[in-house]
């Protein structure tokens, strides 16, 4: 159901200047007088009467509309998975007999990598009046979350790339975002790796991508990551690869690793660095995922292909893990041949996280209005939301808030250690890996 909009409250009548006491009285008790009618006529007529916006959600009848955008089919980061496992998930509840007994309806929006879009997108979902924006990715936070937030609009389960989902009030992110896996990821290769090499996108976002690294670089003492510019967009990055080789060779005495952090990118620098690696044999790759997933892996051939031996960090288990189970079952079921739905694909997996803490919020509110103010007054007064052990329970109480430095929204510090062994990605280690004190370090 959806949130009242609130509009500036006008001056009271009685404080209003030039106005005497009975020109007061007059309209004030023939409005008094319409109202009574009113709810007479409604008394009589039930079935005639409209319901105040923003309170139907009570009644159980109307849908519970809400938003998943993102990039698609754009020269740089692509997420079209996300909105297919978006409406996968809502065909699934639906068949069930919805939430409560709620239709569960689910608006997608191409968010173009870009300002503009993204903000249009936001705005679509205050026109419509969605409850909540969930399991969603943009670059664009600030244009993406500001017309939200104005509107008191929940952000439920981003994708975690930007800084503003882990500060806006109105943000309830369920993973770690960047920071954490860069952060992961450091620690993994630190007392594994000589000279480290980082390739990232010359962005706004790439620019953050070296202190997170070098964080958990610094818990092994390593002197930290060579860091390697690229274009986000590039279609060749046989430079980058050619420098990145050379500096990760600097230390004979060492195998030294190339970290590509280039999103969808990735695959085109894979490309390059497959032909120039022979004459670099001890040279080994490692990512987070998003930069590479077991698709990745299968087409670059798999165990015989460049990947081999890569040191992964996650958000979640690895997609094999039986965690994963209903997910697959949705997908499978109610995807219908989707192709954009990836179960490996760690924005899906975000979706249908974000989607679990909806259903749990809108469950937890029963018979009672669903808008935007009462899920977010759900998500703020303690609801916690079990996963199924996909994280560690979400809690997005102030108590819960871990507030590493400039992210006060953070709640979920916890990330996954990988490896492609035999050409699958698999767990490197079985438990999750706290990164808080590697963020605070950093931070």
């Amino acid at each position: 159901m959806t949130g009242t909009r609130r509009t500036r409250p006008s001056l009271p009548v009685s404080t209003r200047p030039g106005r005497d006491t009975a020109s007061r009285t007059r309209p004030r008790a023939r409005s008094l007088a319409l109202s009574a009618g009113a709810l007479a006529a409604c008394a009589s007529l039930v079935a005639g009467c409209g319901v105040v916006p923003g309170t139907a959600g009570g009644s159980g009848d109307d849908p519970v509309v809400v938003m998943t955008w993102a990039p698609e089919k754009t020269d740089a980061n692509n997420e079209p998975g996300m909105p297919g496992m978006a409406e996968a998930y809502a065909r699934w509840v639906n068949s069930r007999g919805g939430i409560n007994g709620r239709e569960l309806k689910v608006l997608t929006c191409n968010e173009r990598n870009d300002s503009v879009a993204a903000a249009r997108c936001a705005q679509r979902a205050v026109d419509e009046q969605a409850v909540a924006v969930v399991g969603s990715y943009s670059q664009h936070g600030r244009a993406s979350l500001s017309p939200l937030a104005a509107e008191g609009i929940p952000y439920i389960g981003g994708y975690g790339v930007t800084d503003d989902e882990f500060t806006s009030p109105t943000s309830y992110p369920v993973n770690g975002g960047q920071p954490a896996l860069l952060a992961g990821l450091g620690e993994q290769l630190s007392r594994t790796c000589g000279p480290v090499v980082l390739v990232r996108p010359d962005t706004i976002v790439g620019d953050e991508m070296p202190v997170l690294l070098d964080a958990g670089l610094r818990t092994g003492k390593h002197p930290g990551a060579a860091d390697e510019l690229a274009a986000e967009d590039g279609t060749s990055y046989q430079d980058q690869t050619q420098r990145a080789l050379r500096r990760a060779t600097s230390d004979p005495g060492r195998k030294g690793c190339v970290v590509p952090s280039l999103g969808d990118r990735t695959d085109t620098f894979m490309d390059s660095f497959r032909r120039e690696r022979d004459g670099y044999p001890a040279v080994r790759t490692a990512a987070v995922l998003g930069s590479i997933e077991q698709s990745l892996i299968d087409a670059s051939g798999g165990k015989s292909g460049p990947y081999e031996g890569s040191y992964v960090t996650g958000w979640y288990p690895e997609a094999s893990d039986k965690r994963w189970n209903t997910m697959n079952k949705v997908i499978r079921e109610h995807a219908f041949g989707d192709n954009r739905v990836d179960p490996a694909d760690p924005g899906v997996q975000t979706t249908w996280i974000a989607y679990t803490v909806l259903k749990a919020v809108v469950e937890k509110l029963g018979d009672g209005e669903v808008s935007a103010h009462t899920v977010r007054q759900t998500l703020n007064n303690g609801l916690k939301v079990t996963t199924g052990g996909l994280t560690p329970p979400l809690s997005w109480r102030y108590d819960d808030l871990v507030a590493v430095g400039g992210y006060p929204r953070l709640i979920n510090v916890n990330v996954t250690f990988q490896v492609v062994r035999e050409g699958r990605l698999v767990a490197a280690r079985q438990e999750f890996v706290s990164v808080r004190k590697t963020l605070e370090s950093a931070l």
